[in-house]
């Protein structure tokens, strides 16, 4: 039997749970052509988010494409501009004849690599000579605009990963370049999103960087108690079991409604459930996911310095006046000066967020392990 619960991967359908105010923000965004940036933490479900508002918009406008760009793996401006081209000749080509013929004709001074797979229906792959992209790089950087025009088309451009530009070899003035083409196009829009919170605030809330205010701020929030709890119940009863109360709110609070540990959860515990879903199975599968994770959870530790985890482990207790000579004294913090550093690098390696100042951990299972197995020695 297919397990109920899906994370890692883009849920779709039943496996989507909640997120209806934002999925009906998003669709509208798509099909008004309206710039938008997504912020969340890793795993909040940012992907399955717009994978369903882009399924949703196409259905109600037909004249709307969707484009799916990652750039997980992209480091360098000469992979960006092929990936852009190639995603979106691919986005608004029906068969792969149309698509060659659009690499060839939307191209004046750029003369594209077009290469096939021995599957037809596989995507065509395009590449540049970098020499010319570089003295012409606007060709590529307005494809879309022109492809969108020719055919009557809507184009609504997602890019995930979008942080990653900050790797390229001069991220300001490649973001400057993008910038100024891409607020000046009127039928085609862009979703911008990527899984580094703290990078995706400096590049798009900073008054200085060329994105400041580029297009409409979505912050995704934790998922709420009784969407989860709902959803649970109607996952296990889609499969012939069921889960009561106490134990679908335990899986929420052991996870902090974290939307992929929700999932992974509820999976774990599905798999241990032969007709009914008690608070004892949730106990057992939450502590296998501990230890499943416990090696992992090692090796960021010993990343850490004294100082990093002296800070974690008053944050774990609870204390509220960290700054404090007394709780500085009783958790060994040198300084107030490396509580500022020790807050800045864990925020920056995606270990704490902050959110309008509240700081908390961004991996509830984590923040678990710490207090129940590494601190408790």
């Amino acid at each position: 039997m297919e397990t109920p619960f899906i994370f890692g991967k883009i849920a779709t359908e039943k496996n989507f749970t909640d997120r209806e105010k934002e999925t009906a923000d998003l669709v509208q965004s798509f099909t008004s052509l309206i710039n938008t940036i997504i912020i969340s933490p890793r795993r909040w479900g940012k992907s399955s988010l717009v994978n369903k508002a882009a399924k949703l918009a196409m259905a109600q406008d037909s004249n709307l494409r969707i484009c799916h760009i990652d750039l997980f793996n992209v480091r360098s401006e000469e992979h960006f501009y092929s990936l852009l081209a190639q995603k979106v000749i691919t986005a608004t080509s029906i068969k792969w004849e149309e698509a060659i013929e659009s690499a060839k004709s939307f191209f004046s001074h750029l003369v594209p690599k077009i290469s096939i797979g021995i599957d037809p229906t596989n995507e065509v792959s395009i590449d540049f000579d970098w020499e010319e992209v570089k003295r012409n790089p606007d060709e590529v950087l307005d494809l879309a605009e022109k492809i969108a025009r020719k055919k009557g088309l809507k184009i609504m451009i997602c890019v995930d990963e979008f942080q990653n530009i900050a790797e390229f070899t001069d991220p300001d003035y490649f973001q400057k370049k993008l910038r100024s083409h891409w607020q000046l196009h009127q039928c085609v829009a862009y979703c911008l999103y990527g899984s580094k919170r703290h990078m995706m605030m400096e590049v798009f809330t900073d008054s200085s960087k060329p994105f400041y205010k580029f297009g409409n701020l979505m912050f995704l929030n934790k998922i709420d108690t009784p969407c989860l709890v709902k959803f649970f119940k109607n996952r296990f009863a889609d499969t012939g079991k069921n889960i009561d109360d106490e134990a679908s709110h335990l899986i929420v609070k052991l996870v902090d409604n974290h939307p992929y540990y929700a999932q992974q959860l509820a999976q774990l515990s599905w798999l241990r459930t032969k007709d009914v879903c008690t608070v004892e199975i949730v106990r057992e599968a939450h502590t296998a996911l501990v230890e499943q994770l416990s090696l992992l959870f090692v090796t960021i530790t010993e990343t850490l310095t004294t100082q990093q985890l002296n800070y974690l482990k008053a944050l774990i207790a609870g204390e509220k006046a960290i700054s404090s000579t007394e709780v500085m004294h009783r958790y060994q913090i040198s300084s107030t000066t490396s509580i500022s550093r020790s807050k800045a690098a864990l925020i920056k390696n995606d270990i704490l967020d902050n959110k309008a100042g509240e700081i908390s951990f961004k991996d509830p299972i984590y923040a678990y392990w710490l207090k129940t197995e590494y601190f408790a020695k």
